[in-house]
C-alpha cells in the first residue's frame, strides 16, 4: 500500500531544489542578530513577528514591493562572514527539511556594498556550502548544494557578471551557472544580448528568470536567448487551454518547450503571492505535469513566501491530488535537469530518488 502522502513523509521523503535565493532564505533570527551587530533598523524586533512582516510584502501581489523586503536582507549580508554563515545555514536548513541536492543563486554585485570583491563575496558563499554540507554529513544527512551567479537585469553590470562567472567555474566546481534576476517587466533578455550570447559562446549553463509581464513574450525572449532553464515560467500557462476532451491545448511557444524538454524552475506559493495566479490549485503545474512538461517544484524565497521545499511540494500534491509517481517525476525532473555533472545526475536518480519513490508508491 503507497505510503500517505503527508507532512510527515514529505518531509523525508528526498528531494531536489532548482531555484532558491540566497538572500531570501536567511532564518528570521539570523537577519535580527545580524542587524542588531551593525545597527540596522528591522520593522519587527522579533523572529515570528519578523516573519510575518516579510511574508506579508510577499503576500502584496505587487512584485515591486515584494521584492522591497530585499533592502533589510541584503543589509545583513554585506561581510565574508556573515554570507559564509547565511550559506551554511541555508544548507542546514535544506539538508534538514529532506533536499539532497540544491543550487541555490545570488547576485554577487549585491553583496559589494561594503567593498567585497566580486571573488570575496563567492569564496564566502561556496565556502558556506561546503561548510553546510560537511556538517549535514556528519549529521547523517547527504546533501550537495551548488551555486548559481546571477546579474541584475535592471543594472548594467550583465556581461562584467557573465565574464566573472566564466572565469570563477575554472577554479570552483561550485559555481555552475548563470542567471537574469530581478525586476522583468521592462527588462527583458534582450537588453543583455551580448552578456547571454558571451555565456553561448563559452558554453556556460544559462537559466533566466521569465515569471513577469509581458507573459509569452519573456518567456520567449529567454528561449530565444539561450536559456536551458526558466525560471518560473508559469505565464506559459497563457499559450495553453484545455480542450472538449480534457487535454491540453498548446500554442507554438508551449509546444516548444515541451518538445525540447526546457525545464520549467515553478515556484507556485510566490507565483500565487505575486498575483500570476489566484491559487495553487490554478498553477500551470499539474497540468504541465500531467501533459509530459519538464516541470519541478520551488521555493524561491524561503523566508519571504514562508515556505519550504516540503511545504511547497505538499501544497502541489494536495491541490492536483499527485501520486507517489506523480511527485517521483517532479523530483526526478529536477535532479535530470540540474547543472550537475552528468554522471552525478544519474546517480542521484538512479541510486537516490527512484528507487525512495518506488518504495513510497508500493
Amino acid at each position: 500500500m503507497p505510503a500517505p502522502i503527508d507532512a510527515v513523509t514529505i518531509r523525508a521523503a528526498a528531494k531536489v531544489l532548482l531555484h532558491d535565493h540566497l538572500d531570501g532564505g536567511l532564518r528570521p533570527a539570523t537577519v535580527l542578530e545580524l542587524a542588531d551587530e551593525i545597527g540596522w533598523k528591522l520593522p519587527a524586533s522579533e523572529p515570528d513577528s519578523l516573519q510575518r512582516w516579510f511574508t506579508r510584502g510577499a503576500e502584496s501581489r505587487d512584485i515591486l514591493q515584494y521584492l522591497a523586503t530585499f533592502e533589510h536582507t541584503l543589509a545583513v549580508m554585506q561581510t565574508a562572514d556573515a554570507i559564509e554563515r547565511i550559506a551554511a545555514e541555508a544548507v542546514a536548513d535544506l539538508a534538514a527539511d529532506g533536499v539532497v541536492y540544491a543550487e541555490v543563486r545570488f547576485a554577487p554585485e549585491l553583496h559589494q556594498a561594503n567593498g567585497l570583491s566580486l571573488d570575496a563575496v563567492t569564496d564566502a558563499v561556496t565556502a558556506g556550502y561546503r561548510r553546510g554540507e560537511a556538517e549535514a554529513l556528519a549529521a547523517g544527512r547527504a546533501i550537495t548544494v551548488n551555486a548559481i551567479c546571477c546579474a541584475m537585469r535592471t543594472e548594467q553590470r550583465s556581461m562584467e557578471i557573465v565574464r566573472f562567472v566564466d572565469a570563477r567555474r575554472r577554479v570552483d566546481d561550485k559555481v555552475v551557472a548563470f542567471d537574469l534576476a530581478g525586476a522583468e517587466t521592462g527588462w527583458p533578455p534582450s537588453l543583455h544580448a551580448e552578456a547571454l550570447a558571451f555565456a553561448r559562446e563559452r558554453h556556460l549553463n544559462i537559466t533566466i528568470h521569465a515569471s513577469e509581464p509581458p507573459d509569452l513574450e519573456l518567456i520567449s525572449d529567454a528561449v530565444a536567448h539561450g536559456a536551458h532553464r526558466i525560471g518560473h515560467g508559469v505565464r506559459l500557462q497563457s499559450d495553453t487551454s484545455i480542450g472538449d476532451d480534457g487535454d491540453l491545448r498548446l500554442g507554438r511557444l508551449a509546444r516548444h518547450v515541451l518538445d525540447h524538454r526546457i525545464h520549467l524552475e515553478m515556484a507556485p506559493t510566490c507565483n500565487v503571492q505575486i498575483g500570476a495566479v489566484p491559487v495553487v490549485a490554478a498553477h500551470p503545474i499539474g497540468p504541465f505535469l500531467r501533459a509530459g512538461f519538464n516541470v519541478g517544484v520551488n521555493t524561491d524565497n524561503r523566508l519571504m513566501s514562508g515556505v519550504s521545499p516540503s511545504s511547497e511540494l505538499l501544497a502541489v500534491a494536495n491541490a492536483f491530488e499527485l501520486s507517489w509517481i506523480e511527485i517521483g517525476t517532479l523530483v526526478t525532473n529536477a535532479a535530470n535537469s540540474a547543472f550537475a555533472p552528468f554522471g552525478q545526475r544519474v546517480r542521484l536518480v538512479d541510486e537516490v530518488l527512484r528507487p525512495a519513490y518506488i518504495e513510497l508508491s508500493v
